[in-house]
């Protein structure tokens, strides 16, 4: 078993349900349990719009960091890992309550879920990561300082490699069931306010206006640049740009 699927495993797979191939297969349980949940947008891709949740769940609700992803197709998705399965009926409510509280005045038909509401079927998923999707078009995980760069085009050139991809989703933790269930008790009229994208003590609400590309990038060499110059960045992120612009730097 490659290292792809350990990882897909550990944090998508329902316990006592493993499969190697293809991988969305393994997403349900044939009880119907889940233990990923994702939420897109879509019809544009805006990762500006999305990165408010990725920035929110951390900086107000202290859960790790969602995997980010491109679908190959027309949207950004958030894949959230939970540390145990849920009934695909409890993960859905889950989901709404995330769109309900961080976004809200985008339009409904825009905002993709899965598992969707009455149904845990996986087969409407793109499979990540590498499904190709079209021509020259492929699905893939992303690292959040580059989720930007994407803009309104949201697929690779090329099929990423499965090491990369492994690499990736090893840096994701699982939300805890306790944790992931306060989404379902009734929040306060200050708990549903959006994320404002300056709200974290350890550098989210900076990090979120990063992501969200503020400034339009043409390639992943300068939004590395632009990140590792700007003061209002954390220091810590700054050093990590660094480190990754001498990883893709000629």
């Amino acid at each position: 078993m490659d290292n792809l699927i350990t990882q897909w495993n550990r944090l998508f797979t329902p316990e006592g349900w493993r499969s190697e191939t293809p991988l969305r297969d393994a997403l349900v349980a044939p009880s119907g349990a889940v233990r990923a949940l994702v939420l897109e947008l879509r019809r544009p891709a805006d990762w500006r719009t999305l990165s408010a949740v990725w920035a929110g769940v951390q900086a107000d609700l202290g859960w790790p960091a969602p995997a980010i992803a491109v679908n190959g197709l027309d949207a950004y998705q958030l894949w959230i890992s939970l540390s145990e399965p849920v009934a695909s009926s409890q993960g859905h409510a889950m989901l709404e309550a995330l769109r309900r509280r961080y976004l809200p005045e985008v339009e409904r038909d825009r905002v993709g879920v899965w598992p969707g509401e009455g149904q845990a079927e996986a087969s409407h998923l793109v499979t990540l990561p590498g499904e190709m999707t079209g021509s020259d078009r492929w699905s893939a995980f992303v690292a959040p300082d580059l989720a930007a760069v994407f803009g309104d085009e949201p697929a690779l050139d090329l099929p990423p490699g499965r090491d990369a991809q492994a690499e990736l989703l090893a840096q994701i933790r699982s939300v805890t069931l306790s944790d992931a269930r306060r989404l379902l008790a009734p929040l306060s009229p200050a708990a549903e306010a959006p994320v404002s994208g300056a709200v974290s003590d350890h550098g989210v609400g900076n990090c979120a206006s990063m992501a969200s590309g503020q400034a339009h990038h043409d390639d992943p060499r300068s939004f590395l640049l632009s990140v590792m110059n700007d003061p209002s960045v954390a220091m810590a992120l700054r050093i990590e740009a660094a480190k990754a612009l001498l990883a893709v730097s000629p």
